[in-house]
């Protein structure tokens, strides 16, 4: 979902705004700083203050009006370098279940549409030698050859996305487009980058039935890739969830910030004290996708010394780690994945007595983003497992 005025530049003025949004942030969260929140000195005090805190922010959410107007995710928007636009898309062609079911051009861009039944879209983009609204935080240690690489953007559906714009501004919200982008099927808008996340959250308004990605203006082309007829795929299914690293002292802003953008509510936190590590969990519904935040848990001093997400932050900035697609027969599945080439940062963690299998694939080349394949088992009755958390969280530091 390429759309002209995306190409604003990330000007002063946005900068600016961007800093409002750090203090009114920080206001709502009792003006407690990085240093206050880390010295407390259990991982249960911690979590009892960020539940408060989310608990504040959903009120302040119902008192402006904002309940009911924000749905479940409708798409991802994934920019790669124009290069990397066809493989990427084939990429996940070959190891997830999605199909290629759209492809337009818009002037000097190119994007593609992934699809499955049930789950989220994929839209992976490339800008050509647009200005990009993303670049500065892109920019980290080990990310030079890819200054357009990135999953930009969770979109969310929306009855009234007007509506939605007009009671956000009003609390400070900054979007990046003056106006909503209009085409025959839908309504859109996408806030500014996040300075916590890097992450822009999307609104989405259908007028009809018809899921058309294609902007007003831009031309619509037959997808000119084509997926393979792989039996496994079958058993990869909708986008479970994904995760965003951030760093340790804007783990609470971070998770409030999207809970004021959405109808999410933060459910848990896994603390691992090996790994410098906790991971953040936040849902709309039990069986809707997750939203989940790994952050450190005191703020980077060295490699060796923080632990593997602060230190993938380093290399990487602040962005998406990884998307979760829901497997079934996961363990042949899993092989016949490796058999097609596919390289893991580590063998399948958990087991059916656990109720809960996964893993991490190595990232990809073309989008820096590591695929999970999760498998749930009937009776298991949570979201992840701690065990489980601390072994991939651990293979992270592969990267």
């Amino acid at each position: 979902m390429v759309f002209r005025e995306l190409a604003v530049r990330f000007n002063s003025q946005l900068f600016l705004s961007q800093r409002l949004r750090i203090y009114r942030l920080r206001r709502v969260a009792g003006h407690m700083t990085a240093q206050k929140d880390l010295a407390l000195d259990t991982a249960s005090a911690q979590e009892k203050q960020l539940t408060d805190m989310a608990a504040r922010a959903l009120d302040s959410r119902h008192d402006a009006g904002l309940d009911g107007l924000v749905g479940g995710l409708d798409s991802v928007i994934i920019s790669t370098e124009t290069d990397n636009l066809v493989p990427a898309t084939y990429e996940l062609l070959r190891y997830t279940g999605l199909d290629c079911t759209e492809a337009f051009f818009e002037a000097e861009s190119q994007s593609y549409v992934l699809s499955l039944p049930g789950s989220a879209s994929l839209i992976i983009q490339s800008r050509g030698n647009a200005p990009n609204p993303f670049a500065i935080v892109n920019k980290a240690r080990l990310t030079d050859h890819f200054p357009n690489t990135r999953l930009e953007c969770f979109v969310f559906t929306t009855p009234d996305v007007e509506e939605y714009v007009e009671i956000q501004k009003q609390r400070g919200v900054e979007f990046l487009t003056p106006a909503l982008q209009v085409s025959e099927h839908f309504s859109f808008i996408q806030t500014a980058p996040s300075p916590y996340t890097g992450n822009s959250v999307g609104l989405i308004e259908w007028k009809d039935t018809i899921r058309a990605y294609v902007p007003e203006g831009s031309r619509r082309v037959s997808p000119d890739i084509s997926k393979p007829a792989y039996r496994h795929l079958n058993n990869i299914g909708k986008l479970d969830h994904a995760a965003t690293r951030v760093r340790a002292q804007d783990r609470t802003a971070a998770i409030l910030e999207f809970l004021s953008l959405t109808n999410y509510h933060y459910d848990f936190g896994v603390h691992v004290k090996s790994q410098n590590s906790i991971t953040s969990v936040a849902r709309r519904d039990k069986e809707d996708f997750a939203m989940v935040f790994t952050s450190g848990i005191t703020p980077y001093t060295s490699d060796g010394a923080s632990g593997p997400t602060e230190k993938f932050i380093q290399n990487y900035g602040t962005r998406v780690h990884h998307m979760a697609f829901k497997t079934e027969s996961i363990e042949q599945t899993v092989a016949t994945l490796t058999m097609d080439g596919m390289e893991f940062l580590l063998d399948l963690v958990g087991s059916d007595s656990e109720g809960l299998r996964q893993i991490f694939s190595e990232p990809s080349k073309h989008t820096l983003i590591v695929n999970e394949y999760i498998h749930r088992y009937g009776g298991f009755d949570g979201f992840f497992s701690k065990n489980n958390v601390e072994r991939l969280t651990e293979a992270t530091g592969k990267q």
